[in-house]
């Protein structure tokens, strides 16, 4: 049983108050370590080390804080598959996807903002009456990035990469349920000579930790990847204080495949997109939108690919997915199957926990699953769901898919799938999402946009737009004497 520890002003340090919370492993049931449960007073104290941090950070080159982003990334590169093995560990998604993706994306997130930084110029435009107006822009301050459980490195690095990269100084507070990364992230940053003070690593509870952050006076900027109802408390305790915020909420993605597309590409693409982290990624596709004339022959060759899927131990390589994240939140999967069968849906596959021999016979395990029949403003084709649960739609226009695609209170990402580009891009356009692939899914270009419409959030992530939320833009208009 391991005891983790808070990272503030590059030291190791218990929580205030003593607290720790249980850390489960999802694939046993089991406990194998203990967080702490913070409170305002370490947040407090984390606050005042970046504080006092903040003015030889913000000072320091760009190429100097590039270099230790670099080093960073470096630091993490050389223990892959120890970090892949903790990240597999804590969330039970299978090893071979936290070494294939989790792990990399995060080196990836250090190296890129290490570099983007270094395009990010100040802008000058000449008025045409003799004037010079030239934008520049600094760092906020102290600014404070809550990240989800389910890629936890990844996406912690996601925010924390850009608010380094520009000149910030940073209180993090990774997920309860998956700390383990982000503990061990500590040492990496002392061993890449990260000033003291710059990263502090607070673990603990929403209730207590996270409400620290959101509302401490002496933090300039909220940056926060989770539920939907979690940004909107947050958005109450954050806005009066005019903090700037960046809110990455939850998705309920349409995946609208015409007949006239690639049919094997679209149907491996599509296996993926629905079932991926066992579901739990914000960007799956989890209502499957089919044109009525292949919509019989989709439904027959995706159930036949979902029932192959091979549900297991995470780290059996021949396993596709998981285990769910948690015991409550398999239960709460659990009952939307349970909704859809009262709402009239017929479950083509899956729709159960499934158990595990030897070490998993305890673990939150459960089959993909497809449902069919239900109509498109039912509560399951409504509401997030966030589980290893698809359900088919069929549809007969262009009109009617955008109509269905639309129908609900989330925008956050969609999928098409046609041969005919006019018409992909013309439903794309329609499509009220920020972020549309057509014929591919989770391509990623680190420069664009991300970030979703409606109740999937406020603002973007991402190249420019992640380091333009990290600073305060300064216009100087200056005309020649």
């Amino acid at each position: 049983m391991e005891t983790l520890a808070n990272y503030i002003n590059g030291e190791f340090i218990p929580p205030k108050s003593g607290n720790y919370m249980d850390v489960y492993e999802p694939a046993t049931g089991q406990v194998y370590a203990k967080t702490p449960d913070s409170n305002s007073a370490d947040i407090d104290d984390a606050v005042q080390s970046a504080t006092a941090a903040f003015e030889t950070w913000s000072n320091i080159s760009r190429n100097e804080r590039s270099k230790i982003l670099h080093e960073i990334a470096n630091g993490i590169e050389s223990r892959m598959d120890e970090f892949a093995e903790y990240e597999s560990r804590d969330t039970g998604k299978p090893l071979e996807l936290a070494k294939s993706v989790d792990i990399p994306r995060a080196v990836t997130n250090f190296r890129f903002f290490a570099d983007h930084a270094l395009e990010f110029e100040t802008e000058s435009i000449l008025d045409g009456n003799g004037s010079i107006n030239k934008v520049v822009r600094k760092p906020l301050g102290v600014v404070g990035c809550i990240s989800p459980w389910n890629l936890p490195l990844y996406l912690f690095s996601w925010k924390i990469a850009p608010a380094l990269a520009s000149g910030n100084c940073v209180v993090g507070k990774p997920s309860e349920l998956t700390p383990y990364t982000a503990f061990k992230l500590g040492e990496i940053c002392q061993e890449a000579g990260l000033p003291k003070g710059v990263l502090n690593i607070v673990h603990g509870s929403g209730q207590n930790t996270g409400s620290a952050i959101t509302s401490h006076p002496e933090i300039k900027a909220i940056s926060f990847t989770g539920g939907t109802k979690t940004g909107e408390t947050i958005s109450r305790t954050a806005a009066p204080q005019f903090k700037k915020l960046s809110l990455e909420l939850g998705g309920k993605n349409p995946n609208i495949i015409f007949a006239d597309c690639d049919f094997d590409t679209m149907l491996t693409s599509t296996i993926k997109s629905s079932f991926s982290n066992q579901g739990e990624i914000c960007l799956c596709g989890s209502r499957i939108l089919v044109e009525d004339a292949i919509y019989e022959k989709f439904r027959d060759a995706f159930v036949e690919k979902t029932n192959a899927l091979i549900v297991g131990d995470p780290n059996d390589d021949t396993s596709k997915l998981g285990a769910l994240i948690s015991k409550e939140h398999l239960e709460k999967v659990l009952t939307y199957v349970a909704l859809a069968k009262e709402e009239g849906g017929t479950v083509l596959a899956g729709g159960k926990k499934t158990s595990i021999n030897d070490r998993c016979e305890n673990g939150y395990f459960m089959e993909p699953t497809i449902i069919d029949g239900l109509s498109a403003d039912c509560r399951t084709n409504q509401e997030e769901i966030f589980g290893p649960v698809v359900t088919l739609i069929p549809f007969s226009t262009e009109a009617e898919a955008v109509a269905i695609a639309n129908s609900t209170d989330y925008g956050l990402a969609a999928t098409i799938w046609s041969g005919n580009p006019d018409k992909a891009n013309r439903v794309a356009d329609q499509i009220d999402a920020g972020i549309v692939w057509i014929n591919c899914w989770m391509v990623r270009d680190l420069r664009t946009p991300f970030g979703g419409m409606k109740s999937s959030g406020v603002g973007r992530e991402g190249g420019d737009e992640a380091l333009r939320f990290f600073t305060e833009p300064k216009n100087i208009c200056m005309r020649e004497v």
